[in-house]
Order: C-alpha cells, then structure tokens, then sequence
C-alpha cells in the first residue's frame, strides 16, 4: 500500500523503514497481547515439560497477524502473494484454534487441515510458476509433469509444516532454526537476484520471528504454540519453492528436518509397522540430548543453530 505512495528511489528506504516497523510492532503487540492468550497445559512426555505449565501460548497469533499487516502495507502483492498470506494465515488460525482447545486436536483432524492447505498451496504455486525447478548446487533445470510436481510439493509443505511444529519443545529452537534457514535462504535470493517482492516478505517474516523471540529465549516467558510453529513451517516451503530449489530444503533446514522429522517417522513406524522397539527411542533429538548427554537448553538452541549455520554457509558458498 505504502510501496505505491512513493517513488522507485525510496524503495530501500521504504524496506529498511517495513524492518523497524515489523519487529517494533511484533515486540510491542506481544508485549502488550500476551496476556490475553491460552495458557500452556505442559507437556507430559517432554523433557522439562512442567516449566511450560501457566506460560502464554499461541504468541504465533500475534506474530503471524503482524508479518501480515507489515506485508500488506510495505509490498506490491501480486495474486500470488495475496493467496501465501492467507495460506500463511489460515495455518496460523488453525494452529491458534488447537492451541486454545481444551482438548488437544487429534492427529487425523490436524493431518488434514495441513494436507488442505498443502494441497491449495500447491495449485497456487503451480498456477504462477512453471513446472521446473533447478537441481540443487546445479544449473540443470528439471521439468516434471504439473500433477507430479504437485504431489511432491504437497509432501514438501505437509513435510515442513509438521518438521517445524515437532522441533518446537525447547525454548527458542523452533525460531532460531527457522531465522538461520530463512537469512539463508535470502542471502541466495539476493544473490540470484529473483523474486523481490517475495524476498521483501521473507525479510519482514524474519524480523517477526526475531521479534518473538527475544520474548522466547530461555527461559521463556511465553510460547509460539501451533499457531507459530505451523504458519512457519508452510512458509519455510514457500520459501524455497520460491527460490525454484526445493531440494534445498534439505540441506538447509536439515536440523529442523533431524529434530522433528525422526518423531514423525518414529510415531508411523510404530502406528503402521508396530515397532515396538522404538518406543525406547527418544525423541525429538532435542530431548534425547537433554536427557541422555545432559545439555542444556541453551546448549540444545546455539550448538543446533551452529550446525545449521555451518551447513546453510556451505551451500551458500557453492551455490552462489
């Protein structure tokens, strides 16, 4: 909305005016709004899961609300980007209903709202941009047929959305990850030179997530909840889908992946092949290292965060 009321020299200006503006607002609403959110039960199987007990939960709410309102009057969007913000929100809104709920969501009930909107998603993507996307760490351009390439975009967002919520159990890991994979994902933007308008976006959803996290860093005083966790995992896919390198999703979000993913395929091992043994396994990882090597949860978010970083410089390094 902003972005027509001026002329092209000020653009850098208008961006570096959307950054304040978006992680004061963020800082500000979640100072004044945490109150009025859901209060966290506690996790009962979680390592450390007593502490969480009476903290607010669902602060993704006013993030997310946040990223959009900033995006709305800083960015030129297009059809495309209008139907990732809702998207982005509807993710967001069903997260914050689960996080409200006396009774936690089932399983089967959440699976199928992700699976909506992986699969909306995926048309959307499908309906502005071709089907081909480059090999990662290549030049080689791949073509798949559009039904093809739409099934696997709607495992790659079902994917990220559910990684992104299963790695959020430790005080600031959910959204140091997210930031390390995001910053990098927009230095390779920049780099390529693609993608403007979407890149101004992920720069403001990167500033929110800062935002929320200095309210979240260890010890907490409130929690993101599903509301956060999930509108940032579909944005994550967004994000490298929009970079036209899904496969990039990989390597550069590979903590978040580790961290949530093996719990997933624990849980279906066990559910559709009925392993009992893996019932001993415990995870996420980051449980298993604060129960089982003793660290920390500071130590869980920075040496997971340095991983990640090291991984995401290296890409950078022989991608760009």
């Amino acid at each position: 909305m902003i972005y027509y009321l001026i002329g092209s020299e000020h653009i850098k200006i208008l961006t570096f005016l959307s950054v304040l503006f978006a992680f004061a607002l963020t800082c500000i609403s979640i100072k004044l709004g945490k109150n009025t959110l859901p209060r966290d039960a506690g996790r009962a199987y979680a390592i450390n899961g007593t502490k969480s007990v009476g903290k607010p939960r669902g602060a993704g709410i006013i993030f997310i609300l946040t990223f959009t309102l900033a995006s709305v009057l800083f960015i030129p969007l297009s059809p495309e980007l209008i139907i990732y913000l809702i998207l982005v929100l509807a993710a967001m809104l069903s997260g914050y209903l689960d996080d409200s709920s006396k009774a936690p969501w089932g399983n089967l009930k959440k699976g199928l709202i992700d699976l909506a909107i992986a699969v909306m998603g995926a048309v959307t993507y499908l309906r502005f941009n071709p089907n081909t996307f480059e090999l990662a760490l290549s030049d080689k351009i791949i073509t798949l047929h559009p039904v093809i390439y739409g099934i696997l975009i709607v495992i790659l967002i079902w994917a990220s959305i559910n990684v992104t919520n299963c790695s959020d159990g430790v005080d600031g890991l959910c959204g140091t990850l997210s930031v390390v994979s995001l910053i990098s994902t927009y230095v390779m933007f920049k780099s390529y030179e693609i993608e403007p308008y979407y890149r101004h976006m992920l720069l403001i959803m990167i500033v929110c997530i800062l935002g929320y996290l200095w309210f979240n860093a260890s010890p907490s005083r409130l929690l993101m909840g599903d509301a956060g966790s999930r509108a940032i995992g579909l944005f994550i896919a967004f994000t490298f889908l929009k970079l036209h390198r899904p496969l990039l999703f990989i390597p550069m979000a590979i903590m978040l992946i580790l961290d949530g993913g093996l719990g997933l395929f624990k849980v279906a091992c066990m559910r559709f092949l009925h392993l009992k043994p893996l019932q001993k396994v415990r995870t996420p990882i980051h449980d298993h290292m604060r129960k089982n090597r003793d660290w920390s949860d500071p130590q869980v978010v920075f040496r997971f965060a340095i991983i990640q970083a090291v991984i995401c410089m290296a890409i950078i390094f022989i991608a760009v």
